[in-house]
């Protein structure tokens, strides 16, 4: 290659690993080009907010065309497609868009692979037919939409009360962070504004939080735990530990021990699991199923292919997949290619735990840090001022505040569109 030419990097995925690259890469000696069937950037710990109108859907996303910054300095190309091969001895990925279908290849000298995962269903039958995810902007609105739609329902005069009963019991499957945040903003919506719009039916109403282990939130410290697990009871909000699903259907959940539970809507939020593209690659797979790397983030014997975010870990280290983790990954990554493309040495990545936060409900939150343990309405002011700070532009840090402040003054809208 001419020392005047670009490199040609391909960056796989949109999320935070590939938004903290294209922030930082050299465009001086990277020619970049995106491929993410995603057009923007998600900011997914406020998703839970947007699913009942805390904040608005477009408050917590970047397209992708103007992560640079500025749309007068485009980082390169961007593809609205899918990967779905990779041939390292030629350098060569084949594509798919998504809306025509048409398949294409990019050549690359790097390739970065950060394509994130998918919900991890464990095979369960019934959860992709009646369940709702919760992991992109699409299953937030389509929730949103349902809860209304439900109490719309429930409000029909005709209505039996088993029927009504039914409609209005929410389920949320998996105790990690995401389903514990969404059971405390749906808890919100309903103690804050819905019990003003629909008086009758609140009583009705249930909450339930199915977690297959013994505990909620492993990840965080026992304590902080314990404190969700009471303020849950006090805000009436149903835990059943050691309840494994067998089965979703249309109308219930079916446990492993048989017990049906009636229920009106299913937001499934047991973690994460691989994408297709992860599955067929010839590389080496953790015990669940992320790609292994080296220290430097790079795959197998191929020194051109990195691979970071939800979808690899480096091997014999226990990186979380989360934001946090995907965001540091793609901040080193850009660093060691600018090193390399500088003639600069190049360290192993180190990942540095921050903490962990999680809202609990009724302006309470979680702070997990390394030196500090904090619960309530303090750690609440932390949680929102941490997420502000971490937001990708000005734009969403002022579209989030103002949705804050609407939704404080005037409440959630209670629309169904």
């Amino acid at each position: 290659m001419p020392e005047n030419e670009k490199r040609r990097l391909v960056i796989l995925g949109s999320g935070f690993c590939a938004l903290s690259i294209l922030k930082r890469i050299d465009l001086d000696y990277y020619d970049v080009s995106v491929v993410s069937p995603r057009n923007h950037f998600l900011f997914t710990p406020l998703l839970p907010s947007t699913t009942v109108g805390t904040i608005e859907f477009r408050s917590i996303i970047e397209p992708v065309r103007t992560a640079r910054g500025s749309r007068g300095n485009p980082f390169g190309k961007y593809f609205q497609a899918s990967c779905i091969s990779i041939a390292p001895e030629t350098n060569t990925i084949v594509c798919e868009g998504v809306l025509s279908r048409d398949r294409f290849d990019l050549h690359y000298d790097t390739l970065v692979i950060a394509v994130g995962g998918v919900n991890n269903t464990f095979g369960i039958p019934g959860v992709k037919e009646h369940a709702h995810f919760l992991k992109e902007l699409a299953d937030a609105r389509m929730i949103r939409g349902r809860i209304i739609e439900h109490f719309e329902h429930a409000s029909d005069p005709g209505l039996d009360d088993d029927e009504r009963k039914r409609l209005l019991h929410f389920i949320v499957v998996g105790g990690g962070p995401t389903g514990v945040e969404f059971a405390a903003e749906l808890n919100d919506l309903v103690r804050e504004e819905l019990v003003k719009w629909y008086p009758g039916l609140v009583k009705d109403v249930e909450i339930t939080l199915l977690e297959a282990s013994t505990q909620i939130l492993g990840g965080f410290d026992k304590s902080l735990a314990e404190y969700t697990l009471k303020l849950f009871r006090r805000h009436s909000i149903r835990i059943r530990f050691n309840s494994p699903v067998k089965e979703v259907m249309d109308d219930s959940v079916v446990l492993q021990d048989g017990t049906a539970i009636p229920s009106g809507m299913v937001v499934w939020s047991t973690g994460i699991g691989p994408v297709e593209l992860v599955k067929t690659l010839q590389f080496q797979l953790s015990r669940g199923s992320r790609l292994l790397t080296d220290d430097y983030l790079r795959l197998g014997e191929a020194a051109n292919i990195y691979a970071a975010g939800d979808c690899a870990t480096p091997a014999g280290r226990n990186i979380p997949a989360t934001g946090q983790a995907a965001q540091q990954e793609g901040k080193y990554l850009a660093a060691s290619l600018n090193n390399m493309a500088h003639g600069r040495k190049v360290v192993p990545f180190q990942y540095r735990h921050l903490g962990m936060l999680a809202y609990i409900g009724g302006r309470r939150a979680l702070a997990d840090l390394p030196n500090v343990k904090g619960k309530g309405f303090v750690a609440f002011l932390f949680w929102r001022s941490a997420y502000v700070t971490r937001l990708v532009s000005v734009k969403n840090k002022v579209l989030v505040l103002f949705d804050w402040v609407k939704a404080s003054i005037f409440g959630r809208d209670i629309s169904s569109f």
